[in-house]
């Protein structure tokens, strides 16, 4: 019978950021998780700093902190004073090799398939997004050739432009003419 997650899969899946392009958890997000202090877990960080090249983690920039505070709201003297730093996927993995306990290695776990969850939705959304720029296409050739055909129709039901002339010829009532011929009777008088 399978363990059930730790930690639910949506739980970590909110806590997942996009920073610089790339899917992040913060320490301080990653330490609630391992149910340590943000600090134990930049300590063990900062002890084996060689495991964590600058695609594994990186500290953000103020500019960065500062938008993060501002997207959730933290006033400027509560909360999180330090940059934090954001781990990514390897970063997360290469932590499991760092914070060697058993809620560790379950969270590790767990956030690996959150990883994977978040890979598929998005190339599902890919996939989504690709069928409806195709049908999207068909829609606008199809837009552009139904209204051709309008506009035929209503160049065919419009009046042409101008005097239309009449075909055929036209009998005037009042001015009928007859012509009787002159005969010119000879021997009878």
């Amino acid at each position: 019978m399978p363990k059930k997650n730790i930690i639910p899969v949506e739980t970590i899946e909110s806590k997942i950021l996009i920073i610089r392009e790339q899917k992040v958890l913060l320490d301080k997000d990653l330490a609630s998780l391992y149910g340590v202090a943000t600090m134990a877990l930049n300590q063990a960080v900062s002890r084996n700093i060689s495991r964590f090249p600058s695609d594994f983690m990186f500290q953000l920039t103020e500019n960065e902190f500062g938008n993060l505070k501002f997207q959730f709201g933290t006033s400027n003297w509560g909360g999180t004073r330090k940059k934090p730093y954001a781990f990514t996927e390897q970063g997360v993995a290469m932590l499991s090799s760092v914070l060697k306990s058993e809620r560790a290695v379950q969270v590790n776990i767990a956030i690996m398939r959150a990883f994977v969850k978040l890979r598929e939705i998005i190339s599902t959304h890919k996939e989504l997004a690709q069928k409806l720029k195709e049908l999207e296409y068909k829609i606008e050739s199809h837009d552009e050739k139904i209204i051709a055909i309008f506009e035929a129709i209503n160049q065919l039901l419009a009046p042409p432009p101008g005097p239309v002339r009449k075909i055929g010829f036209e009998v005037k009532e009042n001015t009928i003419h007859t012509y009787i011929p002159k005969i010119k009777l000879t021997g009878i008088k």
